[in-house]
Parts: structure tokens; sequence; C-alpha cells
């Protein structure tokens, strides 16, 4: 299984998803005149948005179910993982992939609000526009399924097993701990999962903003104590970027690969993850989601996963050195025995709000293939024990299948979005030229001769 996995993993990150996934940004960086950058003051105002109705999800509730997925461990360990296996190079690869991102995560989120369903909640995302606009059902279950065993089964378990990695710290048996700690996880995401998506929205928008803002701020007091490091580290990371020789000297290996990779874990861009929560909000013009969900992307790679490499880089990589325990030997060095206490909450923080938003978008798939409350019940059950047990999991393992099962996802849905992504441009020109008349863009799909958008027709009856 380790091997099938490795071979994989090398097979689609070194032959086709770096060339499929940069292209494609690149493309819709030129196409959308580079929207993440040229309409990122548009997108941090839409937050304040208000959703049109009580039961809805705003725009900011939204975002931050994507978020809470985005946001995880993959932001501490992830980034651990990178600098251990590939060095200081693979920061600058992994804020390529995310300002390239942008533009895709802008793209299949218009997409999603474009094609998305109601049925008193708002949900959609690739599997619904696969099917609306495609026209094929059978493409929709095929990425349904590959999203609900990425997310279920690749991600819940790592997340699950980072939290175990941490907590083993404070116990000397690293079962007890494990059993400890999906005992605990089980428990809250049931809680929340029974709950709906509204509660899902409510509560990632509250924990987000705390745990991310507290990270930032730990890892911006270590910069500072370390300041004159600074000019160093990022010398570091720009020497090791474009150090080419011992790049393709061993490509599988080199920090553009765990750049990507991990760039790709931690921020979903273009993954097809993100738009499952963009369709949630209750929004009069899909773009006003596209361009929230770029600051996603900028939040987790940006500000979460550079705080991370700072503080890795102001202590050292060492060979030996990987993951969790990686990530506490640095903040304990900083900041003594408190900051292992602190980094294990933040862990669990990070982990339980990827947990629930991983669920959010399962949810709207296992839907999608069959909405039916047996069906719902169950797959909440499968859920909770893939947490319980992912905190047992073998690292190599876990890293490795969340990081073939996000391949093939992101494989099936860039080609998708780069088929359809004539329809997010058509909506980003009509939303510009409505904000150029000084009116609040509403979507009219039927005067832009966008087909298959019946929710957009119930909600603007003529």
């Amino acid at each position: 299984m380790k091997e099938l996995l490795s071979l994989l993993n090398e097979f689609l990150y070194s032959h086709v998803l770096l060339i499929l996934l940069v292209s494609a940004g690149i493309y819709f960086t030129i196409r959308t005149k580079c929207v993440q950058l040229r309409l990122f003051k548009e997108g941090l105002s839409l937050l304040s948005e208000k959703s049109a109705s009580k039961e809805g999800v705003s725009s900011f509730q939204a975002l931050m179910i994507s978020t809470a997925s985005r946001v995880g461990t993959g932001n501490i360990a992830g980034v651990a993982t990178a600098l251990a296996a590939g060095g200081a190079g693979s920061i600058f690869w992994m804020w390529v992939i995310a300002l390239i991102g942008g533009a895709s995560a802008f793209v299949e989120s218009t997409l999603a609000q474009i094609y998305k369903e109601n049925d008193g909640e708002f949900r959609g995302g690739p599997a619904y526009y696969i099917e609306k606009a495609i026209g094929s059902r059978f493409l929709g279950i095929v990425f349904a399924i590959l999203l609900i065993a990425c997310f279920i089964f690749g991600f819940n378990g790592l997340q699950s097993y980072n939290v175990s990695s941490a907590v083993s710290y404070y116990f000397e048996n690293e079962t007890t701990a494990a059993l400890i700690v999906g005992g605990v996880l089980t428990v809250l995401t049931a809680f929340v999962i029974f709950g709906g998506v509204h509660r899902i929205g409510i509560i990632s928008s509250t924990i987000v903003p705390i745990m991310a803002g507290a990270y930032i701020c730990i890892g911006v007091y270590i910069t500072l104590v370390n300041i004159e490091q600074l000019p160093h580290l990022f010398m570091l990371i720009f020497q090791e970027a474009f150090d080419f020789q011992a790049i393709f000297g061993g490509f599988a290996g080199s920090c553009i690969m765990y750049g990507m990779k991990r760039g790709l874990f931690s921020n979903e861009a273009g993954m097809g993850s993100a738009p499952n929560a963009s369709a949630t909000a209750d929004v009069s013009h899909p773009v006003k989601q596209g361009l929230v969900q770029v600051i996603s992307v900028f939040i987790d790679t940006i500000l979460v996963c550079t705080t991370t490499a700072f503080i890795l880089l102001n202590y050292g990589i060492y060979e030996g050195m990987n993951g969790m325990p990686y990530v506490q030997a640095a903040i304990q060095n900083e900041l003594g025995e408190w900051g292992i206490h602190f980094i294990t909450f933040s862990i669990f923080l990070f982990a339980f709000s990827s947990l629930i938003g991983n669920y959010c978008y399962a949810e709207g798939n296992i839907k999608f293939i069959k909405d039916h409350p047996v069906v719902l019940f169950v797959f909440r059950i499968v859920t909770l024990v893939v947490i319980f047990f992912g905190s047992l999991a073998d690292f190599s393992l876990v890293w490795d299948l969340a990081d073939v099962l996000m391949g093939f996802m992101a494989l099936m849905n860039i080609v998708v979005i780069l088929f359809l992504s004539k329809y997010a441009f058509i909506a980003l020109k009509d939303y510009s030229l409505q904000k150029s008349q000084g009116i609040d863009p509403v979507f009219d799909p039927e005067k832009l001769n966008i087909p298959g958008t019946e929710c957009w027709q119930q909600k603007n009856p003529q």
C-alpha cells in the first residue's frame, strides 16, 4: 500500500499536476486581468455583507467554512514536513502556488455560485456544476466520490493523527494519547455535524478568526525577537528556491515538489473543495463569493503558512525532525514550556475546525449522490469512526493517502473549470459593468445566456 501510494504520488505531482495547476492558474490570472490582486480590496469590503435571509449563510460565514477546512494542521505540520523534506525553498513555491492559485479559487467558487441548488439551504460545488453545465451526472458522481474519499478518509484521518501526535507529548503511552484524542474529537464533531450547515457556519466564523489571529501573533512575536535573522531567512528561501541543480538532480524530492504539494494541501486552490462552501452563501451575484474566496487563499498560505515557516526557520532545519514534534521543539525553544501548551491547543482547534469544514464539503456531495436521511445518518457515523481511528494511523501512510486523493480531485476539477471558465469570465464582466454604473450587482443568468441556473431563476422571478 505504501509503495503504491508513493508511486502514484510521484507520478501525479511530477508529471501531471505541476504543469496543469500552474498553467491553469496563469491562464485564469491573464483572462481575469489578475483578479486575485486587482479586486482584492473589493473582496475585503464584501465580508461585511449580510445573508439575504435569516436562515442563509453570509459571505463571511461561507468564507470561514472554507477557511476552517483550509486552515488546518496542514498549515503547521504540513509546512514542517515541506521544510524538513524540501528545504527552505519550498516556502517560496508555496507562495507561488497561492498567488496564481487565487485566480483558480475565484473561477471555481464563482462557478459553484452560478450552479448552486436550493432545497431550503444552498448547496453546490464541482459535482453540481459538472452535472448542470456539462450535462453528465455520472462524472458528477465520480467527483463526489473522490471528494468524499479525500476529505473523510484522507484529510479527516490526517487531522486526527496530527492532533494525537501533538498530544502524545503529555503521555508516556502514545496509544493512550491517540485514543483520548480520537474520542474527544469524535464527540465534539458529532455535536456539530448533527446540527446542520448553519451551525457549522456559526462555529467556524467564531473559531477560525480567533485561532488564526492568536497563532499569527505568536509567529510575529518570534520573528520580531529574532529580527536580525530575517534578511538571512529570506535569502535562504530564495537561494534554495532557485537552486536548479539541486532541484532537477532529484525533482521528486525537490523544494518545488514539496512546496507545491503542501501548498495545494494547505490552500486547496483549484482542488474543487472550497466551491462546496462557496455555494452555501446567499449573495446577489456569484462574483461576490468568488472574490471572497480569494481572501481565504491569502489567509491560509500568505499569513498562516508563512507564520509557521518563520517560526521553524528561526529554529533551524534538523535531520530527523518532522511533523508536530519539529513544530513543538521550535516553539519551546522560543517560548519555553508554555509554548508547547499553546501549540498543542492551537493544533486541536485547527484540526477541529478542519474536521467540521471537511464534513460540510462531504455532506453536500453525499446529498448530490443520494439525498436520504438514512444515507446521511450512516455517512455521519462513518465520518466519526474515521476521525476516531485516524488518531492511530501511520505518519507516511496518512500523508501519502491524502496527497493521492487530493491529486485525483484536483486533476478532475482543473480540467472541468478550464472547460467552464468562460461562464465565470462572463459573470466577472457583468459584475464589473454593474459596479462601474454605481449599482449593487445582481445576477441575471438569462440575460447573460448562461444555462442550467434554475436556482437563480427562482431567486429572480420575472
